[in-house]
């Protein structure tokens, strides 16, 4: 339990109807307490009192309150809190901060309540993640995937494959340090191999998952390509419903990346308007062509744009070879002009009608609706963790496979363990030996 109460203003500092300047820490109620018309030291917890702020030290009406009381353990910190709605205006709610830190309590720093939830056991590192993700979510999908989060969906995951590497942990070190220990099987590689492949199938489909989670959180990055004047500007104002990029018969008017958002049925996109690829001697077009080139090879979707009006030229045939091994969409625009092309999506984004288009991002990605509920891995320090947990447990399967001795297997399945650990606590409070000793009664 830290010993400092700390204090800061919870809402945007503006003027609004209400502000909410919160403090926690053991001084919470005694601070309080000087300052509001009420004795709250015998109030119960989880309980709101209507009252007045008065300065202290000249006596001065600040402001008509309601107090919230929290009393710890069963707090968001653990610790006493204290909640004062105030009107919200910009000088009270100073005045009362100030008021607060002039009585013994200390600013706050940036996430510094969440960061005391963290140390005090309240919550763990993947809902401290989960907090940020519900205050950022961009879309109604995002705050449910952080509202898993906040609940404990990513311990709910993590736990039991930490339970099964463990298992295996604890039965190689007993086999090893304590062979008189008869209760205990000894482990061999045909009974170890069979566990860790199940184990790896597991964190396969996490992996597989996690793609959806990291979509939901921060959008489908979606490169708009396609050669010079086919309507990639168009489309996208059309998709944004607004004049986002310059749109003009001039072939290479888009220099930059021209960047937007848009919340479909099934998923959000993130869109980046590129410069349209062809041959140039142009430098400044150059340098946009090959941050278009850029964005590309780091898109999870390319709606790749062929004008539908003309037959295939060489840059399209080009552009389709490049892009077939992405995952695309290939759309033939200008219908309007006229369509040599039925037997693909066929849009006129000048005239709004992307409907095909809009339609086959929401059937490509109904799934993802679908897993808003399954618990996953959402941001990409999980996702590395569990990539090296993968890995770790290939090198264990290969160790078996060749015959190693299970204390050198064992090595690999103890960086398994403490990688997944690392998701839910610091690698320095990794306790691996306190995990084993805990499972089987070696004191005896």
């Amino acid at each position: 339990m830290l010993q400092d109460t700390i204090v800061a203003i919870s809402t945007s500092l503006a003027e609004a109807a209400i502000s909410i300047v919160r403090m926690s820490g053991p001084d919470s109620i005694e601070i309080i307490n000087k300052l509001f018309n009420k004795d709250l030291s015998e109030a119960d917890s989880f309980t709101i009192h209507y009252g007045q702020i008065t300065d202290p030290y000249s006596g001065n009406f600040v402001d008509e309150v309601l107090v919230s009381v929290f009393k710890a353990p069963k707090t968001f910190t653990t610790e006493d809190i204290i909640e004062i709605n105030c009107h919200g205006g910009v000088v009270v709610t100073r005045q009362i901060l100030t008021l607060c830190l002039s009585l013994g309590a200390r600013l706050a720093e940036k996430g510094e309540f969440t960061q005391r939830a963290f140390l005090n056991g309240r919550i763990d590192l993947s809902q401290a993640e989960a907090t940020l993700d519900m205050i950022q979510a961009p879309s109604t999908q995002a705050t449910q995937l952080a509202g898993q989060g906040i609940m404990g969906s990513v311990k709910r995951l993590i736990e039991p494959l930490m339970v099964h590497i463990m298992d295996m942990i604890a039965h190689i070190e007993t086999n090893i340090d304590y062979p008189e220990y008869t209760d205990v099987e000894e482990l061999t590689h045909e009974e170890l191999l069979p566990r860790a492949y199940d184990f790896k199938q597991q964190v396969q489909q996490i992996l597989r998952q996690a793609q959806t989670g990291k979509i939901v959180k921060e959008g489908l990055k979606t490169v708009i390509v396609g050669k010079p004047n086919v309507g990639k500007s168009s489309l996208l104002n059309a998709l944004l419903e607004e004049d986002k990029a310059i749109v003009t018969d001039i072939a290479g008017t888009t220099r930059d990346l021209v960047e937007g958002w848009i919340r479909l049925e099934n998923v959000t996109l993130h869109l980046i308007d590129t410069a349209g690829l062809r041959e140039t001697d142009e430098v400044v077009e150059q340098i946009g062509i090959d941050k278009t080139k850029q964005a590309l090879h780091q898109a999870e979707l390319a709606i790749v744009v062929i004008d539908g009006s003309e037959i295939l030229s060489e840059d399209d045939k080009k552009l389709l070879e490049d892009t077939k091994d992405l995952n695309r969409i290939v759309v033939y625009n200008k219908s309007d002009l006229g369509e040599l092309y039925d037997d693909g999506i066929v849009i006129s984004a000048q005239n709004n009608q992307i409907e095909p288009l809009i339609t086959e991002i929401n059937d490509r990605y109904k799934e993802t609706v679908n897993l808003i509920n399954t618990p996953l891995l959402s941001n990409e320090r999980q996702i590395s963790l569990m990539r090296q947990a993968h890995d770790s447990i290939e090198r264990v399967i290969e160790g078996c496979e060749m015959g190693l001795e299970l204390d050198l297997v064992n090595i690999d399945l103890t960086a398994c363990y403490k990688q997944l650990a690392s998701i839910l606590m610091p690698v320095d409070e990794v306790n691996v030996i306190g995990e084993i000793f805990s499972r089987f009664c070696l004191g005896k």
